[in-house]
C-alpha cells in the first residue's frame, strides 16, 4: 500500500467484495405466467427491462438490481398477478 494511504481495518478487499445486492423480488403469480399477450405487456410496460416475452412471462434476474419501484408491471398485470417485494423493508410489497 503507498505511503500516506489509509485502509478500514474493516474493509473488503474489491474482489471479494459482492459484484450486486438484490434488494428487491419480482413474483408472477403462476396464473399469469403462461400469458405470452401479458408478457409483452410487461416487457412493454417496465422501463428497466425486468420482464422478457419468451412464450410466457419470464423474469430477468440480471436486471432486478436495476427496478425503480414505479409499479407499473403491478398496473400492467390483473390483481395478485405480479408482486415487487422490497427485501429490505420486511417484505413490504407493491402488489393489487
Amino acid at each position: 500500500m503507498p505511503d500516506g494511504e489509509k485502509r478500514s481495518r474493516n474493509a473488503v478487499p474489491a474482489s471479494t467484495a459482492p459484484a450486486q445486492s438484490i434488494f428487491i423480488d419480482v413474483e408472477v403469480s403462476d396464473e399469469i405466467r403462461g400469458d405470452a399477450d401479458l408478457a409483452s405487456k410487461l416487457e412493454e410496460a417496465c422501463p428497466v427491462d425486468i420482464f422478457k416475452a419468451s412464450g410466457g412471462v419470464e423474469v430477468v434476474e440480471r436486471n432486478l438490481d436495476e427496478c425503480i419501484l414505479c409499479g407499473l408491471c403491478v398496473e400492467a398485470a390483473p390483481p395478485g398477478g405480479v408482486r415487487v417485494v422490497k427485501r429490505y423493508d420486511e417484505g413490504a410489497a407493491l402488489e393489487r
